[in-house]
């Protein structure tokens, strides 16, 4: 926070100074050319001013959002898990209080505060390594806090001291154990050493269809979908019609309160939220033939 206090003050002075420069050749511009700098400074000139305000535009936003983070005690995280909680109590809320998880399973949601927000005075305090003298969290050269610190957090004692955060998510309990196949798995022998390398590339062209559309691929519809599924009884027929795969279906395409996704940030939506990610590849293969030889 030090470092990026003096880097936006240094920067934003630094920007009063480029402009001072730039206005005064501005309202200059009507002299001879052989009066003002050359066009080597200009150019010099240009590439500062832009590339100065571009950065210290950047940095005040950074620094404006540190401070609210600050003020609030919550990462960028924690502050997804803040409204994905609050999806979700939306949503139980319209099913009765249960949401399904892997397995079937009926998975209770109510809502949950925030542990660790304890007041913007002690949530500084806090982040500014527990101290209350306003003049340290300015000085560089303060000692660092112990780490000690880190290893406990006060909270505000809203809820039980047995609930845990971040609360329960039916799209992230793992399967049960008595619910998953059995590990107990025979190494097999091959003949040659090309009949290994070719068996696995097969084995590999099976895995990259995990990630290519597929009938058989078995994916959480949208909510509404699932509401309506619970609200009036549809055939199957129907349920396959609606079910599709476009970028804005499914539990993959949840969104925060500023529309973004987690594949904005560079995270695999699908391998984040598949349904069955912790079954084995070849698990999953046979089920797709057996079912394919049913139908």
């Amino acid at each position: 926070m030090r470092f990026l206090f003096y880097a936006t003050v240094g920067m934003s002075y630094l920007e009063t100074l480029l402009w001072q420069r730039a206005s005064f050749v501005w309202k200059n511009s009507h002299l001879p050319s052989y009066l003002g700098p050359t066009l080597g400074q200009l150019i010099h000139l240009f590439i500062l001013l832009v590339v100065n305000s571009l950065t210290v535009f950047g940095l005040f936003v950074l620094l404006v959002r540190s401070l609210w983070s600050i003020g609030s005690n919550t990462t960028t995280i924690e502050t997804w898990e803040i409204e994905r909680h609050a999806t979700l109590v939306r949503r139980a809320r319209v099913l009765g209080g249960y949401l399904e998880g892997p397995g079937g399973i009926r998975v209770h949601i109510k809502k949950q505060e925030y542990p660790y927000d304890i007041g913007i005075w002690a949530n500084i305090k806090q982040s500014m390594g527990g101290s209350a003298n306003f003049i340290s969290w300015f000085w560089p050269l303060a000692a660092t806090p112990d780490r000690q610190t880190g290893w406990a957090f006060e909270t505000n004692d809203f809820e039980d001291p047995g609930v845990s955060w971040p609360p329960p998510d039916p799209d992230r309990i793992p399967i049960p154990a008595s619910a998953r196949p059995s590990r107990n798995i025979s190494m097999p022998t091959y003949a040659t050493i090309q009949d290994e390398i070719d068996a696995f590339n097969r084995r590999k062209q099976e895995d990259m269809k995990r990630f290519q559309k597929s009938p058989g691929l078995q994916r959480r519809k949208p909510f509404h979908d699932r509401y309506k599924k619970d609200d009036s009884a549809q055939s199957d027929s129907d349920e396959s019609e609606t079910d599709s795969e476009g970028d804005s279906e499914g539990e993959e395409a949840w969104r925060n309160a500023e529309g973004e996704r987690l594949r904005d940030f560079g995270v695999d939506e699908e391998a984040e939220f598949y349904d069955e990610e912790d079954i084995p590849l070849g698990v999953l293969i046979e089920r797709r033939r057996q079912q394919q030889s049913a139908n």
